[in-house]
């Protein structure tokens, strides 16, 4: 006799947001000199019916919370770790603005590898073309 495999958690989220009746979620990426351009695209995929989730912050700006470079460094760990989430919690991914520096390669990479498509505001600079 076969059993069912067990479902894999993303699996089991995919399932838990379909039963939620949940819209796509849309994960925005890409260099924080685009800041204004992520706002843009949060609206417009917000007005096409998506759940969109982007960086919170820009620690290129000057701010109280990462002004120690000690402490700006961990943050940036953290951070980092925490825009994987939102990938792995996204199901799809928008990159945004006509440069990939390394951090939204690597960003690009992990989605790719997780089967999450990848759409870009400017598709030529897509490293995968």
């Amino acid at each position: 006799m076969s059993y069912p495999r067990p479902l894999t958690p993303e699996e089991r989220l995919a399932d838990a947001k379909k039963l939620l009746g949940l819209p796509r979620v849309v994960v925005i990426c890409g260099s924080t000199r685009f800041m204004a351009e992520m706002a843009e695209a949060d609206l417009r995929e917000s007005v096409a019916g998506r759940i969109v989730v982007k960086p919170g912050c820009d620690m290129k700006s000057p701010h109280e919370l990462w002004s120690d470079p000690a402490g700006a460094e961990a943050l940036k760990a953290r951070l980092d770790d925490l825009h994987r989430a939102k990938i792995r919690l996204a199901d799809e991914v928008l990159v945004v603005g006509d440069y990939i520096g390394d951090s939204t390669r690597a960003e690009i990479a992990y989605a790719r590898s997780l089967g999450r498509p990848v759409r870009f505001t400017c598709p030529e600079v897509d490293p995968g073309a």
